[in-house]
Formats: C-alpha cells, structure tokens, sequence
C-alpha cells in the first residue's frame, strides 16, 4: 500500500501533471539531502543525482537555479558571466522564500515565481537521473531530455 506523499512531496508531484509529465515522486526512508546519500538510496551512480543548487543575482537579488550532476561544483564565475551580474550565496531563508522548498529538498520545478535556470550538461549523458522532489526524502527519476523540457532551463557547462 502506498502512503500519501509529504505536502511538499505532493506539490511536486502536481506541478509534474500540471506540466504533463507522468514522473513518480517517491519518498524514501532514507535521506537524499546529498548527492553521495540519494545515489546509494535510489540505487544509481552520483553522477545520476541532478542536484539542485539555488544563488541570488548579487545586485538583482533573483534566485538562480543551478542543476548540477551530483559530484560536479559549480563554476560561480561562469554562472555569473552567464548572468552578467555577480552571484551571491543564497541562505536557508532566501531559498525558502523564494523555491517554496527548504534545502535539501528543492526541486527542478513547481517554484513559486518563473527562475533562470541552468543544467549541468554532463547530466546529459546519462540515460535517466534522479531530482529532488520537495523534501530531503523525496526523489523522482527522469530523463535528461525531460529535465531540459520540464525546466526550459538552458544546458551549459558548469564546471
């Protein structure tokens, strides 16, 4: 028998239909808050692990979204140049107020305000990947092509 999904979890789960995506977000037992933890918890390699990583715009003050490939850190400078504008670290408080959803947790969609977002090419090569779903024990796997579709993000390198 399943269990009703968390409030956050289900939110994620309807932005998914809302946008015509068939995905299942699923909560584990375990914590997926890291990229090494949702790996071994779902059952893939890191690499697979599409984590979601929020910045401010410096001077606009506008959360960025970086989707990163689990192990990969992400290049600020580029991400900046990208933007043109300095990027700032975005805190607890500011990620919740602005994605809807606490660290660890915040998924590629279903954000309260429209993002730019962008998408670690590397997780490209992979034939499926999994993302956070709304909480530090939530997940769904998907392909990369429907990261792309779903997010309209724009794939760079951000190494």
């Amino acid at each position: 028998m399943s269990h009703p999904l968390s409030p956050s979890a289900q939110k994620v789960q309807d932005a998914l239909k809302a946008l015509g995506f068939s995905n299942q977000v699923i909560e584990l037992q375990s914590t997926t808050r890291t990229s090494a933890e949702a790996a071994q918890a779902v059952g893939c390699r890191v690499e697979q692990i599409a984590k979601s990583i929020v910045f401010q715009g410096k001077n606009t003050q506008k959360p960025i979204l970086v989707i990163a490939s689990g192990p990969n850190r992400v290049n600020e400078n580029k991400i900046a140049e990208l933007i043109s504008e300095p990027l700032g670290k975005a805190d607890a408080d500011y990620v919740r107020n602005h994605m809807g959803f606490v660290i660890g947790g915040i998924p590629p969609i279903g954000h309260p305000e429209k993002l730019e977002i962008f998408i670690d090419e590397d997780l490209l090569q992979y034939e499926e990947i999994w993302a956070a779903a709304g909480n530090p024990n939530a997940v769904f796997r998907l392909t990369p092509s429907d990261l792309v579709k779903m997010t309209a993000g724009r794939v760079v390198s951000i190494k």
